[in-house]
Formats: C-alpha cells, structure tokens, sequence
C-alpha cells in the first residue's frame, strides 16, 4: 500500500471496521506486507496471507480458495482493477474513477476496447452493490455502463485522523526548515503527478502569478512546492519549469511521510489542485482540514467534494487559475472566510459515517439467501465477510 490512493482506502476502512464491529467475522486476504501496513486489529479480524503474485492466475486460485475454505457470506473488492469471477459467495465493489477505463480506451484499438468495456459492464453488473466514492463517480458509472441507480451507494471517502492532529507546531516549522530548507512562504501542490492531474499548468500558472506579484512588490520569495511521486518519470515537468523561467521557484520533493504531509499542508499559503478528473480528490479535503485555502477545478467531482470553501477555476485556463491563487494571497477577508469553510466541509467526511454505510450494505447482502440454499439464516448470526 502507500499513502495514496487505493492502499489509503483499505487502510482507513478496515481501521474504522475494527471500531465499530466487534461482533461479525472479518478475513483481510492478501499479501502479508499489504496486511501488515493495516496494524492492530481486534480479535473478530483475521489475516489471510496470498503467497503468489497479485494480477495472476494462481494469486487468484488462492484468494477463491480461501473463500471457499472460509466459507464466506461475502467478499469486498476495493477497487475496479480486480475482476472476481467464479467466486463461492456474492460480492460488493468500490469504485474510485473511471479513468483506468478511461484512459485505456484511448490506447486501444476497437476491438480491445469493446471487449473491456464489456468485461466491465459484466463485473459491475454482477456485483450485489457497488460504492461510489462520489455522486460524480456514480453518474459516470450509470453512463457509462447502464448501471441501475438503485445499486449504486454512494460512500464518501475522508481524511485519515493523522491529519486531525491540530495546526504545526514550533518544531515541526523547524523540522521542515532544516530537513527539507523550507523557511519561505509557498503554495503546494500533493498528490500523483500524472497527466489529468496538470501539474505542467500549474506550474504555468505559477510563473504568471511570479510576474504578476513582481509588479505588486508582493511574495517576493514565494515558490511552488509539489510533493508525490518521483520526478523520473515525468522529465516533461521539468523542461516545462526551465521553459517558464522559475527553475529556481519550484521545488519537486517527492514522496514524504503523511507526519510531515501535515506540516506543509498547514504552512502552504495556498494549495492548488486544479486536477482534470477526479472521482473523489483527498488532497483539496487534507488542506481544508488546516483551514489552508484552496484552488480546485471546476470539473468532475471536485466541487461536490469542495463545497463553497474553495475558489472553483477551469482547469485548463492558465490565465484563470493564476488570477484565483493572486486573489487568493492579496485579499485578506477572502482568506478568512475560506479558513472558516473549510474547516467546515471538511467535517462533512468521516470514516465513521462511511463505515457504517458500509456495514448496512454488508449485513443486506451478506444476511441475504442465496438462490440455491433455503432462507435458514438464523436471527443474528455472524456476518463472515472477506476483504480482499
């Protein structure tokens, strides 16, 4: 797992799982490292190690056996990539995105695309429910694939608690001054740096705000932070720095640790996240919970998730997303009442709150008898649901 993504997702469900229900039995399958990052449990959890390789046939093999043995009333698959056929019991999916079919479908010719259109139709169609992480994902999803609306629960993802643990303190201002040279006032960028995500705009954004600010005798030593993945794969952001002239204004750092996440998160004068697509979009939620403001897209889930604490831009305008951070820094009053806004919106998500949407579906599809077998579920019997 890591800290983005489906691996975030996992992690924050099972832990609020092990809150909230003591009483069903719960089998975590998969890889032991995977298993391992989840931590302690109570004693209604058990782990169930796959040896083989993920994406195989014999990973596979095992995780349908381990059902079997298991005999589980249900299975979670957190995420669209797996395809779970021919399994012993029924099962219920999330969906983050569309985009891996997105994107995919760009790549392929006709026939390939046809043929994974369909095998995805026939994986959402015989899931028992599915979870969209957002209204904008479920839309998507109906659209795409004639999915009924009915079969579709919309389950909000949120911020993990170690974002919740108050505003930066002296030395964690210290810690990120001497560990990474940051003592100057910034903007953030956090998350994947991937094509949808437009980092190469807002990087042109950036040296646009750079000159506008010049004329204003403002920020003279502002820079642009960008953390998440490792720069080697994406040489393109770097001749797109160099071409704007602010090689010496912006600074990739990389992966860091959600600890010290939180710290820049809460110094960032402004986080900008003018993404192309999203299905649900933590980061803009991670900085609202500092009561940072914050630059969001106008498009795809982002303002469901935003709500009214951010300044909405079209994130393929340059022009417009420089003009929201410029007005962003210099109104005083703006920035206050963003403050007081997000730290409202973020409140709106809980693990808690989802988790229990979560465990309603799980004991309708889990309780419910299967075509083949009598109803001789028994009145509080215990749910034996397998997360994969």
């Amino acid at each position: 797992m890591t800290e983005f993504g489906v691996g975030t997702y996992i992690r924050n469900v099972v832990r609020t799982l092990g809150r909230l229900d003591r009483t069903d039995q719960f089998f975590l399958i998969g890889p032991p490292t995977r298993i391992h990052e989840i931590g302690e449990l109570p004693s209604n959890f058990q782990t169930i190690p796959i040896l083989s390789p993920e994406r195989t046939i014999t990973g596979y093999r095992e995780f349908r056996e381990a059902l079997s043995h298991l005999q589980c009333d249900l299975v979670h698959i957190p995420n669209l990539f797996a395809v779970p056929r021919f399994l012993p019991c029924p099962y219920v999916m999330t969906v983050h995105d569309m985009l891996e079919h997105l994107s995919r479908s760009r790549e392929q010719g006709a026939l390939l695309r046809s043929a994974h259109l369909q095998l995805t139709k026939r994986v959402l169609g015989r899931a028992a429910r599915i979870f969209a992480v957002s209204r904008f994902t479920k839309s998507e999803m109906e659209k795409l694939f004639g999915i009924p609306s009915d079969k579709i629960e919309v389950v909000y993802n949120a911020i993990d608690e170690r974002f919740l643990h108050g505003h930066a303190s002296r030395a964690d201002r210290e810690l990120i001054a001497q560990r990474y040279q940051v003592n100057y006032p910034f903007l953030l960028y956090a998350g994947r740096i991937s094509a949808h995500k437009n980092v190469a705009r807002m990087i042109e954004a950036f040296s646009a705000l750079k000159a506008e600010l010049e004329k204003d005798a403002l920020y003279s030593d502002l820079k642009f932070i960008i953390i998440g993945d490792d720069l080697s794969g994406n040489p393109d952001l770097r001749r797109t720095v160099v071409r704007s002239g602010v090689q010496n204004d912006v600074r990739f750092l990389g992966f860091v640790p959600i600890e010290v996440l939180r710290i820049f998160y809460d110094q960032a004068k402004v986080f900008v996240f003018p993404s192309l697509y999203e299905g649900f979009g933590l980061p803009p939620l991670e900085a609202m919970a500092h009561g940072t403001p914050v630059i969001a897209s106008n498009v795809s889930s982002l303002p469901e998730v935003v709500g009214n604490a951010a300044v909405l831009v079209n994130p393929e305008n340059v022009f417009e997303i420089m003009r929201a951070i410029h007005r962003v820094l210099v109104d005083k009053a703006l920035r206050d009442r963003m403050k007081e806004r997000s730290y409202q919106q973020a409140a709106k998500f809980s693990w808690e709150k989802s988790v229990r949407r979560i465990l309603d579906v799980y004991q309708k599809v889990g309780y419910a008898p299967r075509k083949s077998e009598p109803d001789s579920t028994p009145n509080g019997a215990n749910l034996r649901s397998g997360v994969a």
